[in-house]
């Protein structure tokens, strides 16, 4: 499977006494809007009403640029004029069970449970200052509701929603996911497909005393292959 993926992040990183800017990484910063990434997406199914899938992508941009005003990550001010490399390193992987309440040969729909663990890997870094590094992980529980319908003997349709709202601790985050695809299968055991997917995640987390937050939304048109066993 691969997603052109458009990006839009603003991310947040408090230095110790509770004071940061929140960037937008592809304006103040520079980093690509658009990328195409690898996806993976795996499906085994348990008898007649049961499912079990996998999903995973990256979308690692690293940029230098000279920055137009003074930007404040974590405990270190980069100041106007300044060059400024950053890295924005996130994955994603979606681990779900899911129960087919309505199943036919032409047509299922069905609700699942499950979990997106987003990974973020941020750092600025610029010459005569301090490199500014957080690593965060957020396992997020997500409810999920599916459905497929056949069109013909070879065409159909799928489409997806994933949401969640945590508030636990020292975390805080939602998520939306949502995907439609139209498939072609010429042969028994493969076939072909053409979709879209949008996922907007809003994540924040606490440790030693800062806290790191983030905004993101993905969408854009996937390219795939199926084959099945």
């Amino acid at each position: 499977m691969y997603a052109d993926t458009r990006t839009s992040t603003s991310a947040q990183l408090q230095s110790h006494t509770g004071v940061g800017a929140n960037i937008d990484f592809e304006n103040a910063l520079g980093m690509a809007t658009d990328k195409s990434v690898p996806m993976g997406f795996a499906r085994w199914r348990i008898g007649q009403k049961w499912r079990i899938e996998a999903e995973y992508f990256q979308l690692n941009r690293t940029w230098t640029k000279v920055i137009d005003r003074d930007i404040q990550w974590g405990d270190t001010v980069y100041p106007v004029n300044a060059s400024v490399s950053s890295k924005f390193d996130f994955s994603d992987m979606r681990i779900s069970a899911g129960y087919s309440f309505f199943r036919r040969p032409d047509k299922e729909v069905g609700v699942g449970f499950g979990f997106h663990v987003a990974q973020y890997d941020v750092s600025l870094s610029s010459p005569g200052r301090n490199t500014e590094a957080t690593a965060v992980t957020a396992p997020l529980p997500v409810f999920s509701v599916y459905s497929q319908f056949a069109l013909t003997q070879r065409w159909a349709l799928a489409a997806r929603m994933d949401r969640f709202v945590l508030h636990y601790q020292d975390f805080n985050g939602s998520l939306t996911g949502l995907g439609l695809d139209i498939m072609y299968q010429p042969f028994r055991n493969v076939g072909f497909g053409l979709g879209t997917r949008a996922l907007a995640l809003d994540a924040s987390a606490s440790k030693d005393g800062r806290t790191a937050s983030f905004r993101q939304n993905f969408q854009g048109p996937t390219l795939f292959v199926n084959v099945s066993f």
